[in-house]
């Protein structure tokens, strides 16, 4: 139930994002759709394994990962600062593109904070910098992906329906406006956010 629940709630964080970036959105159309072609699949796969997952074991796995994307970031002071495009042919794009599966399916099992995965692996391999990352992440992760993954959760499970309006509530507001002081501040805000929210995060899955 709480899988579902929580897609769904993510979907409506995508949307608050997307309706935010209409107007300054830098997402290239050919890009965004390797990152759907290539992740799509990994996220349909994880939703399906991931009701025979225990629970406490995927949660922390996500909180030790999570973590250590947070303590990535801090030690690597230039990462994501610039827009440096690479990576976007041959084998390098496969081996890309293959890293997006992975982070799919990541998403499509574990409903809580896969986005930010995404976001280091577009800055890491594909060179983005953090504001065109998050972009990427918000709208296709938090919107295509998470609604692909509620779509299955729901078909194999259940949704807490009762908790719907407040989730989706909170969740656009919270989207549009975290979009909209990504765009104003900028890369380093945005990277000292990331940083902050990734250990925070990894910390409270990994103590419960």
């Amino acid at each position: 139930m709480a899988l579902a629940t929580h897609k769904i709630a993510s979907v409506a964080l995508g949307l608050g994002a997307t309706l935010r970036h209409l107007k300054e959105s830098h997402l290239e159309r050919r890009f965004s759709l390797i990152i759907l072609g290539a992740g799509l699949p990994g996220v349909i796969l994880g939703a399906l394994t991931i009701l025979h997952v225990p629970e406490r074991a995927a949660t922390l796995a996500l909180g030790v990962l999570t973590l250590g994307l947070g303590l990535y970031s801090v030690f690597k002071s230039s990462l994501g600062m610039t827009y440096q495009p690479r990576n976007r042919q041959g084998i390098a794009l496969a081996g890309g593109m293959a890293g997006l599966f992975f982070v799919g399916f990541l998403n499509g099992s574990i409903t809580s904070g896969t986005g930010l995965f995404l976001t280091l692996w577009l800055i890491r391999w594909f060179g983005l910098d953090y504001t065109r990352a998050v972009a990427y992440t918000l709208i296709l992760c938090g919107l295509v992906w998470n609604a692909t993954g509620a779509l299955v959760l729901g078909v194999i499970g259940t949704v807490a329906w009762s908790w719907m309006p407040v989730l989706l509530a909170g969740s656009i507001l919270g989207g549009y406006l975290g979009s909209h002081l990504a765009i104003r501040k900028g890369n380093l805000w945005i990277k000292r956010s990331f940083e902050t929210v990734t250990i925070l995060i990894g910390l409270k899955l990994i103590l419960g």
